[in-house]
């Protein structure tokens, strides 16, 4: 089969939950498409944008069943052998955390066209429900973004001490494992009361956000957050320690 004859594939980012942020491109894609790949993330109603198309779900999540990524880049593939376009819709930005790198290089040996449509990754997001910049002039020149999950089969990968330098880390996929990076990160010397903000379900309605310092952390295991959390550390967030609303500190995204 010659490159003529194969559809497009395209990597769209679905952005952090809210249908109405993904990208205009994004949106006219899923509109085009034949068929669409989507991932555990994406709202359902962002699949109202393709109607038309065939709609498989893909989704990866924590401690629950997932399609395992060989299965995800064969069907990418086969579907390009099958349709003229393919979109494969990744929740947040397709090349941040989203494996975006392991279905090129599939798609891209066995001669599929690929195009990556970018999107908002969750950090973002945060930041925009939490009402906190994540640089600041004079106090956050950098911002980092890193994961402390550790893949099966995956060597471990030094995390720590660039979240420690950071003036602004953002951890992606480290909630659920709280307790092991606070521990990790004071072990690393970042201080106890260094301010931290935890957002969940960033964007959409259901939006809440705390307001914590490292010390406090580990007390996050036990809170049994329901949906998808982003890990916010820096001084930026010092000043947020004065607009604590209630006992559990805890506040709703009223926007």
């Amino acid at each position: 089969m010659t490159a003529s004859s194969l559809g497009k594939v395209y990597l769209v980012g679905a952005g952090p939950g809210a249908a109405d942020l993904i990208t205009v491109r994004g949106m006219r894609l899923l509109a085009q498409a034949d068929i669409v790949f989507y991932d555990a993330l994406v709202q359902p109603e962002m699949l109202t944008y393709c109607p038309q198309a065939e709609q498989i779900a893909v989704g990866k999540r924590c401690d629950q069943a997932s399609t395992q990524q060989r299965f995800i880049n064969k069907m990418l593939v086969d579907a390009a052998r099958k349709h003229a376009c393919v979109v494969r819709l990744k929740g947040g930005d397709p090349m941040l955390f989203g494996r975006a790198q392991e279905e090129l290089a599939e798609l891209t040996a066995a001669g599929v066209v690929c195009e990556v449509v970018p999107g908002v990754t969750a950090a973002l997001a945060a930041s925009a429900d939490a009402g906190v910049s994540l640089t600041s002039r004079g106090l956050a020149r950098n911002v980092l973004f890193a994961t402390a999950r550790v893949g099966q089969g995956e060597s471990p990968a030094d995390w720590v001490a660039p979240v420690v330098a950071a003036d602004t880390a953002v951890l992606y996929m480290g909630v659920k494992q709280a307790a092991e990076v606070a521990a990790a990160l004071l072990a690393g010397g970042m201080r106890a009361d260094r301010p931290l903000m935890i957002v969940e379900n960033a964007s959409l309605p259901t939006s809440r956000q705390w307001q914590l310092t490292l010390a406090e952390l580990a007390d996050v295991a036990g809170w049994n957050l329901s949906g998808p959390a982003i890990l916010m550390i820096g001084e930026v967030y010092r000043a947020a320690a004065a607009i604590r609303v209630s006992e559990d500190k805890c506040w709703s995204n009223v926007a």
